[in-house]
């Protein structure tokens, strides 16, 4: 299983298409619905809001496979 600053990068790569810029960890935080505060706490404590990122997989229809665990 990845940690959370994996796991952050791989929204990043699903958030990519949806932005002509760089994704930015707000960002992240804005589609977990999490404040940048709370966001950035979580991130150095290396703590995974599951329930946000599993809402938010369940609302994109992504897999939570891709975002939790790597590829063999």
């Amino acid at each position: 299983m990845r940690n959370f600053e994996a796991i952050v990068v791989e929204l990043k790569y699903h958030l990519t298409p949806q932005k002509s810029k760089k994704v930015l960890d707000k960002d992240v935080a804005d589609i977990l619905k999490l404040s940048q505060s709370n966001f950035a706490t979580l991130k150095r404590r290396n703590v995974t809001p599951y329930k946000n990122i599993l809402e938010y997989c369940e609302k994109e229809k992504l897999s939570c496979n891709e975002i939790f665990f790597q590829d063999s």
